[in-house]
């Protein structure tokens, strides 16, 4: 194996700061656009991770420089993962920002919505909508506020438009449980009950939360009629848990909050993934519109109330 090789065998994450290697490789006719670790392809990896070397050297080879791999452009790839530097090779070459893509978030749209909003100028009919400026507004304000948060083993759901007191009347409740002085979970006396969860208002609707289990997750179907919530457990075993209900049904699992998004993703996961920066419970939050100011909701709600013997 040499890095005269016309494929892209051996490639590693390191070695993308190093144009040299890459050049050898297309030299001896590796294709940028070609498979790479069976999921990706040289030049999305390079927009992503590499250097702007790296990025011309690939760019400026390649075929199509709007070809997509996995529903997104190499330019996307650079603006959601804010490479100001690669996003201005990419289009310096001729990427188009404007190519629809990922459920209508074209490279320059998402570019809107975060940091890198000036590196493309900008048609008037592709501005944000007042919804969407509001939710990547929040992001990094959710990101500050619970920064210091940890959620491990928690488990949250954020339910749009649904006051606590609706979804205390909606969740099958066996006992509302009075506590002192809103304390924090840790120190309350029914710590770890498997049927406890607590309820809170927060601007945009309420959290459901449980920080000691999966229980806040359950209860979706249950609270969404006519609205709909994004639910989590931060599994301590195997990662963070995404769920997606609307109007009483489950319709989405298994996600991955605040990382990467597949083809199939929705224009709102879209924009709360991208406005995260890649926090989970900021993920949550943003999806439903909510804007908490404290991570209260989770460490300290203002209702804890004990689920009935009603199954859901």
């Amino acid at each position: 194996m040499t890095d005269g090789q016309a494929d892209w065998s051996g490639i590693v994450y390191g070695d993308f700061t190093d144009p040299k290697k890459f050049r050898q490789r297309l030299e001896a006719g590796a294709d940028p656009l070609g498979e790479l670790w069976t999921f990706d392809t040289p030049l999305h990896a390079a927009a992503q991770k590499g250097s702007p070397q790296v990025v011309f050297e690939l760019a400026s080879r390649a075929r199509d420089l709007d070809a997509f791999c996995q529903g997104r452009s190499a330019l996307w790839n650079a603006v959601y993962h804010q490479r100001e530097d690669n996003a201005s090779v990419l289009a310096e070459l001729g990427a188009d920002p404007w190519r629809p893509m990922m459920d209508g978030w074209s490279p320059g749209r998402l570019s809107l919505a975060g940091p890198l909003g000036d590196l493309f100028e900008a048609p008037e009919d592709q501005a944000l909508t007042d919804q969407e400026r509001a939710m990547a507004d929040a992001g990094p304000e959710l990101a500050e506020v619970f920064s210091g948060i940890s959620y491990d083993g928690f488990s949250m759901a954020c339910v749009a438009g649904l006051t606590a007191a609706e979804a205390v009347q909606r969740l099958p409740v066996g006992e509302v449980i009075a506590v002192d002085d809103h304390a924090p979970w840790h120190e309350q006396d029914f710590y770890g009950e498997r049927e406890i969860v607590g309820v809170t208002d927060v601007p945009g609707g309420c959290v459901i939360a449980q920080p000691w289990a999966y229980r806040a997750v359950d209860v979706l179907e249950v609270v969404t009629a006519g609205t709909f919530a994004y639910g989590m457990y931060a599994n301590p075993k195997s990662g963070n848990q995404g769920h997606v209900a609307e109007d009483g049904r489950r319709i989405k699992r298994d996600l991955h909050p605040g990382y990467d998004l597949d083809p199939t993703s929705t224009a709102r996961e879209i924009l709360a993934s991208f406005a995260s920066r890649r926090n989970a419970i900021v993920h949550c939050l943003v999806y439903a519109s909510l804007r908490p100011d404290s991570t209260d909701c989770l460490e300290r709600p203002d209702t804890w109330v004990r689920l009935g013997s009603k199954r859901f």
